[in-house]
């Protein structure tokens, strides 16, 4: 399947903003101002969204010439693009997104066409459905595992960079406790333990 790769999933929805104006904008301008001032880091709706990798926002305003002999095409609409890659099945994943952050959901997609329709998990999960494009070249950044495995296994590589760095020189038998140390401060085997938290660049 085109939008799978292993146990990750590439999600592509293309939504029609309504060609109509809401205090003198039209919903065009008004989605690109949402879009461009959505939160990021720990802070962005998508941080909130369980098993997600990756996802952004972008709005089309148009298709490009290709010019020669290349009938001109245009679209009827502007479209609300959203690409998320994430851990698992797109119908969970849906769910959860709606569970965790509706109401970042209905504030990005409000000027959308029939979105003032979705009330519910089932609703958006149907809509985006209903938006979603095939991905043809699907690449998976990832290492195929779920999202806390991936998170815990970036926050030992930091921690074990600071360490290696800290620990420069150190007589054998001082480095062995220094490392017996690091490891229960860092519990590697432990996933809810000390970890990066969705969003965070940094512990």
């Amino acid at each position: 399947m085109a939008n799978t790769s292993g146990n990750a999933f590439c999600l592509t929805v293309l939504c029609p903003v309504k060609n109509d104006t809401v205090g003198g904008r039209s919903c065009a301008a008004l989605t690109r101002d949402i879009i461009e001032h959505l939160p990021t880091g720990l802070e962005s709706p998508l941080a909130k969204v369980p098993q997600t990798y990756f996802g952004r926002f972008y709005l089309l305003n148009d298709v490009f010439y290709q010019g020669g002999q290349h009938e001109r095409d245009h679209l009827k609409s502007h479209y609300l693009v959203f690409t998320a890659n994430f851990f698992g099945d797109l119908d969970r994943w849906l769910e959860g997104f709606w569970s965790s952050a509706s109401d970042d959901a209905q504030y990005i997609w409000q000027h959308c066409v029939s979105f003032d329709t979705v009330a519910s998990a089932e609703g958006f999960r149907d809509y985006i459905k209903k938006c979603q494009v095939d991905a043809a070249l699907f690449f998976n950044g990832s290492n195929d595992h779920a999202l806390e495995d991936q998170l815990k296994a970036l926050f030992l590589k930091q921690e074990f960079s600071r360490f290696a760095v800290a620990n420069q020189g150190l007589a054998p038998a001082d480095l062995r406790e220094e490392f017996r140390a690091f490891l229960q401060r860092v519990e590697p085997q432990n996933l809810a333990g000390p970890s990066f938290v969705p969003g965070a660049e940094t512990v």
